[in-house]
């Protein structure tokens, strides 16, 4: 049992080694240990704070893109009305001009056709005119004696000249 009881000189040394080891540990290791410690918490703690504002930016750019996408939208749905207007604008005006166009057209188509007519009536109206001329000359160069014998080269003339 002697190996298991402390004798007091090697208790008072044990006890004089262990606070000159305190002693010089606090002295010139505590310092240092404890600086890295703090040095490695606020590290961290500026980590953890620079992680947060990155994520409080990257939520705010987030919203930011998200309110330039629907900008975006809003401003190429406007733009894609203002076309389909344009569009439509010029589909009328086209139109319109096409109405107008044909309506020159048909009035001088109905001019012209106006005009033929009475061409055509006046040359008519010669013919006939100078047909009435024709019989009139013959009836006249032939002395009928009676009524019945003008109708009837009249009537003959007639069926002889053919109107067209």
């Amino acid at each position: 049992m002697d190996l298991l009881t402390p004798e007091i000189g090697l208790v008072f040394w044990t006890t004089i080694s262990f606070i000159v080891l305190l002693f010089l540990l606090g002295k010139f290791a505590w310092k240092p240990i404890l600086k890295a410690l703090e040095n490695r918490e606020n590290s961290i703690q500026k980590s953890l704070d620079e992680a947060k504002d990155a994520r409080e930016k990257m939520m705010e750019l987030t919203s930011q893109n998200e309110q330039i996408l629907k900008e975006a939208r809003i401003e190429r749905e406007s733009i894609l009305k203002e076309a389909r207007e344009i569009k439509d604008k010029m589909i009328n005006e086209a139109k319109e001009s096409a109405v107008l166009e044909s309506n020159k057209i048909i009035s001088a188509a109905k001019e012209t056709i106006n005009n033929e007519k009475m061409a055509a009536v006046n040359q008519i109206k010669k013919e006939v005119a100078d047909l009435s001329i024709d019989i009139a000359k013959k009836v006249l160069q032939k002395e009928l004696n009676s009524a019945e014998e003008q109708k009837k080269l009249v009537e003959t003339l007639l069926d002889q000249s053919k109107l067209n």
